[in-house]
């Protein structure tokens, strides 16, 4: 692992190198819970004054890749409200849970507090036909993956993983928890709910060592009973009009 204060130092230079003009930066995701290895990029959220403009830029610096996510003063609130509907909360959790770079004149500290308070908020609740098509789509999605024959490993290993994204969506929605993807998929899925979470990753796991479908079609099936049991016939998508 990198040193945490290294790592700190070399991400503020970026922001000094780069956004002389910002009010001030946050370091966020792996490196500010101290587990960044030499290959992690750095996250790194960055205000700036309402004469620039918001957008997400991937630079390299130093020799170290960073993902920055730029917004000005004014568009925080509606990009907040943007990333709570997302219900992953992106950089509502860099500024929860980051390490401040810089805050010269307290911007960073009163969007932190906003961030908090959009969090506890939680994220936006599924609608009834988003729980209905929920529903429907894990329900195929288990029943592909019982009926894929063990050769067809690209098809079952496919279907696993469609099948496990589908099932955290609707667990973590379930629970009012935020979500996520990537490596934070099963922390925010063991977070939000760890005996679930935890049968539905061993699940997967055994699919993909032993090309058993059988465990994770058994925690998907718990997950259904939750939310009124699979759907097969009688589902009806309306189409917008």
């Amino acid at each position: 692992m990198d040193d945490q204060e290294t790592v700190k130092a070399q991400a503020l230079r970026l922001v000094t190198a780069r956004f002389p003009h910002a009010l001030g930066a946050m370091l966020g995701g792996s490196a500010a819970q101290g587990r960044a290895t030499p290959t992690s990029d750095l996250d790194v959220a960055v205000l700036l004054p309402d004469s620039d403009t918001s957008r997400r830029e991937v630079v390299r610096h130093d020799g170290r890749l960073a993902e920055l996510f730029l917004h000005t003063v004014g568009d925080v609130p509606k990009f907040f409200e943007w990333d709570r509907a997302r219900r992953r909360g992106t950089v509502l959790f860099i500024y929860d849970q980051g390490l401040p770079l810089t805050d010269p004149h307290g911007h960073v500290a009163r969007t932190c507090e906003l961030a908090r308070a959009v969090l506890a908020a939680g994220p936006v609740p599924l609608t009834p036909a988003e729980w209905e098509h929920g529903r429907y789509v894990l329900t195929c999605y288990m029943d592909d993956l019982v009926d894929t024959p063990p050769a067809d490993r690209y098809e079952q290993l496919s279907l696993a993983d469609h099948t496990l994204r589908e099932a955290v969506h609707l667990v973590t929605a379930y629970h009012g928890a935020w979500t996520g993807i990537g490596k934070w998929l099963p922390r925010r899925l063991l977070s939000a709910d760890p005996t679930r979470g935890k049968a539905l990753l061993e699940g997967h796991q055994v699919v993909a060592e032993r090309a058993d479908p059988a465990p994770l079609a058994t925690a998907v099936q718990q997950v259904l009973d939750l939310l009124g049991g699979p759907l097969r016939e009688g589902y009806t998508q309306h189409w917008p009009t």
